[in-house]
């Protein structure tokens, strides 16, 4: 791909930037060393490679539920400070603004 000063002006305005000529001048060679780069990607040979979508190949693993050393509701009741029938009483943290 071929950048020249004009697609920098343009981008520039699209961008809503607005740079000094010497600014604008570094900016136009920063492009033109990007664009090299990525030009050169494209010499490598990637005929025999999948397309990389996920970081590895495993998706979506799933574990089964299983419950373990499930702790009694009574004896969780019976450790807790303040409790009602089922439910353990705790401080009120939200406030209404006035």
């Amino acid at each position: 791909m071929k950048i020249n000063k004009i697609t920098v002006q343009k981008l520039m305005v699209l961008a809503k930037l607005e740079f000094n000529k010497k600014e604008s001048e570094n900016i136009f060679m920063d492009f033109k060393k990007i664009l090299k780069f990525v030009d050169k990607l494209d010499e490598v040979n990637t005929e025999h490679i999948k397309p990389l979508t996920h970081v590895h190949e495993h998706t979506n693993i799933y574990r089964e539920d299983i419950i373990s050393n499930m702790i009694p509701k009574d004896h969780i009741l019976q450790l807790s400070p303040k409790h009602d029938s089922d439910y353990i009483k705790v401080p009120k943290v939200v406030k209404k603004k006035k």
